[in-house]
């Protein structure tokens, strides 16, 4: 087996500086207010992240914490973006801490203006002109908004390894099968392109139906 570079300490180049973000975040965006959490790293399909009040808890003492999940499969989208997901979870987390959060996963109003106060702005399709509330509400960064002259005034130690998951892979496409019919009784089959397919019933060859 050939040899691969290996990161170092690849789970401090990624976990400390995203704590390091959220520290950022929670002091610029909101005030110093927001409670610490548990930041991990689920491939939840199509989400970017989520948001999970109370997720995890501790044996011992009766201890609680929330988690904020990012999903590594979309961590190609650079670390603005990457992060502005950290910022949107860190909305549902003062919502739940502060607000009146609606049904579980549910994107209300109060949490919406709470993104826009933040320089994040709520669209479910991620574009302008997107629905604001809703079951599934992502949205896009504001131009010069709170959110962007924050993530532009991060620390360079505050900017995690982005390890993008490589094990997913793009599902390859499958080419629909060609019918073949027999000219004589109309006989049909199913196959790949190019086949030579005799009929059995006429023994003539069949062709590629139109």
């Amino acid at each position: 087996m050939k040899p691969t570079n290996r990161i170092d300490k690849p789970t401090l180049r990624l976990y400390v500086p995203l704590q390091a973000a959220y520290d950022h975040f929670n002091a610029k965006l909101f005030d110093g207010t927001l409670p610490n959490c548990l930041i991990t790293l689920r491939n939840t399909g199509k989400e970017f992240g989520y948001y999970a009040h109370e997720r995890f808890g501790q044996e011992v003492n009766d201890g609680h914490t929330d988690e904020i999940a990012l999903n590594p499969v979309h961590f190609g989208r650079g670390a603005e973006e990457v992060l502005s997901t950290l910022a949107h979870e860190m909305a549902h987390l003062w919502q739940y801490h502060f607000g009146k959060p609606s049904r579980n996963g549910y994107h209300n109003k109060e949490w919406g203006d709470k993104m826009k106060e933040i320089g994040l702005h709520p669209s479910d399709t991620g574009a302008a002109g997107g629905k604001e509330t809703g079951q599934r509400v992502s949205h896009y960064i504001i131009e010069g908004g709170a959110y962007q002259q924050a993530f532009k005034s991060l620390d360079d130690e505050a900017l995690p390894t982005l390890l993008a998951d490589v094990w997913v892979k793009t599902p390859k496409k499958v080419k629909p099968k060609t019918k073949y019919c027999c000219p004589s009784c109309d006989a049909a089959v199913w196959g790949k392109e190019g086949l030579l397919v005799k009929c059995g019933d006429c023994e003539v060859d069949m062709e590629v139906a139109e």
